[in-house]
C-alpha cells in the first residue's frame, strides 16, 4: 500500500470533493511505512514540523487556510533532506544498500509531489489530503 496526496475543495453543502490528479502529475507520497519512517520520523519532528508527523498516526488533511504554513513546512523539510535521509532505513532488502544521497533523492521526489499538490490547492482555494 502507498500513500497518496490529493487536492480537495470544500463543498458548499459540507464535506469535500477530491479532485482527479492532472495528467503529468503524480500523487505518490511514499510507501505506507513512510508514515513513521519518514514523515513521522524523529528527524522530521525535531525540525518542529507539525503537519507531516501527523501521518504517523492518521491520514493528514490540510485545510485551505493552512496551505501557506504547510508549504513553509515542506520547504523546511526540503532544506534538511540530507540530514533526514542519514537517519532513514528505507532499503527494501531486495537490492544493494542505498546511500543517504539516494534516500534524499527519493524523499525529495515524494516531497515534490506533495508540494505540487499543495500549490495546486492553494491556487484554487482548496486543501490537500495525504492518505
Amino acid at each position: 500500500m502507498s500513500l497518496s496526496v490529493d487536492v480537495y475543495v470544500p463543498r458548499a453543502e459540507g464535506g469535500i470533493e477530491v479532485l482527479d490528479v492532472p495528467p503529468g502529475c503524480s500523487d505518490a507520497a511514499g510507501g505506507e511505512h513512510w508514515r513513521t519512517e519518514v514523515w513521522g520520523s524523529e528527524p522530521v519532528r525535531s525540525l518542529g514540523a507539525r503537519f507531516l508527523p501527523r501521518l504517523a498516526t492518521e491520514d493528514l488533511t490540510v485545510a485551505p487556510d493552512e496551505m501557506p504554513a504547510f508549504l513553509a513546512e515542506c520547504d523546511l523539510v526540503r532544506a534538511h533532506l540530507t540530514r533526514i535521509a542519514e537517519h532513514l532505513d528505507l532499503d527494501p532488502g531486495t537490492g544493494p544498500p542505498r546511500s543517504p544521497s539516494e534516500h534524499a533523492d527519493d524523499v525529495g521526489r515524494r516531497l515534490d509531489n506533495i508540494v505540487d499538490a499543495a500549490r495546486r490547492a492553494l491556487d484554487i482555494g482548496g486543501g490537500v489530503i495525504i492518505w
